[in-house]
């Protein structure tokens, strides 16, 4: 297991040198792989790996603590387990690293085509709602808006001032909706300004691009944040730096958006992942009667069926909606009894 993992992550690295996979991919397909193969036994041949096994390796990654969330805020303060989202990515990238193993010879048979386990038993770990309520979304926001506007915390030296980053990245990702890796990928060159309005242009999936207006709050965070960071000597590009002034990785967003959450009332707080603030922006774009096209063109779908998978029910819609039912006009205006 463990070489067959090694010689599937080289080939998969070669192919963002020729441009037939972007690196970000190459990155989840490599750590997959390698998770799997601790999972499977790195010492098994992979040959001997039936049906029932990699089913067992699928129940085992949907029980196993997501180490992504360092500092979770969750009622009982226990580590929270993989998302549905999470345990969807890991069977697709093992679906992949055995179609290569069937091709390559590894294997006789593929053993995903015997595999039995529905997502309800891998752990049916996908919460009622994913996406943040009103309330929820507002108290996160507010919060990263009072944080930008906050003073420099005591005792902090000026290159290790975050406050306006952090605010920034949970700004971004509530009311853009990018994915996470266009948020790290983002260059300072990315953003710009046309008519009096912000800007970004977001470098999507396959090579497509996006000119997304920055809310008008949005953009002054980001002036501001821009400022600060032209006082720093800095040599990268990249817009979001760590405080040792190199680029911010994927991983380090969670624990910014759950420092972010530990500043709001507990009454409006809930854990929620980068994923899950792309999710709130949809969701409640849609459920403002947005245009779906415009709210595809803002998230970077080619495909308008891909946004049904955002759509969380929210409270009281239902009733908003017939209460703003176009065939009774205004002689209904008490709403449904």
């Amino acid at each position: 297991m463990e070489e067959a993992a090694d010689r599937y992550a080289e080939m998969v690295r070669a192919k963002t040198v020729t441009g037939a996979l972007a690196a970000s991919t190459a990155e989840i397909y490599t750590r997959d792989v390698h998770t799997f193969a601790v999972l499977a036994g790195g010492e098994r041949v992979l040959d001997d790996l039936t049906g029932e096994d990699v089913d067992e390796v699928l129940l085992r990654f949907a029980r196993k603590p997501d180490g992504r969330r360092k500092a979770p805020v969750t009622a009982g303060g226990s580590a929270p387990l993989q998302s549905a989202h999470s345990q969807a990515r890991f069977r697709r990238s093992v679906s992949a690293f055995f179609r290569h193993a069937a091709v390559a010879g590894w294997v006789q048979l593929n053993p995903m085509r015997a595999v039995t386990v529905t997502s309800r038993q891998r752990g049916g770990l996908r919460p009622e709602r994913r996406a943040l309520t009103r309330e929820q979304a507002e108290g996160l926001l507010g919060t990263a808006r009072v944080l930008a506007s906050a003073g420099p915390e005591e005792g902090k030296r000026a290159d290790q001032r975050t406050e306006l980053r952090d605010a920034l990245i949970v700004l971004l990702l509530a009311t853009v909706g990018p994915r996470v890796s266009e948020l790290t990928r983002a260059d300072v060159d990315h953003f710009f300004t046309n008519d009096g309005v912000r800007y970004w242009r977001i470098f999507g999936k396959g090579g497509r691009t996006r000119d997304v207006p920055l809310p008008h709050g949005v953009a002054q965070v980001l002036d501001a944040y821009l400022a600060q960071r032209r006082a720093r000597i800095v040599e990268t590009p990249a817009l979001l730096l760590s405080w040792r002034g190199r680029r911010l990785a994927r991983g380090d967003v969670q624990g910014v958006i759950d420092r972010v959450l530990a500043r709001v009332d507990p009454d409006r707080r809930r854990s929620v992942t980068p994923h899950g603030l792309r999710h709130t922006t949809a969701t409640h774009l849609l459920a403002a009667a947005t245009d779906m096209d415009a709210v595809r063109r803002v998230l970077g779908h080619s495909d308008l069926s891909t946004l049904g998978r955002y759509r969380d029910e929210l409270p009281g819609e239902l009733e908003a909606a017939m209460r703003a039912h176009p065939l009774l006009g205004d002689r209904e205006a008490g709403g449904p009894r």
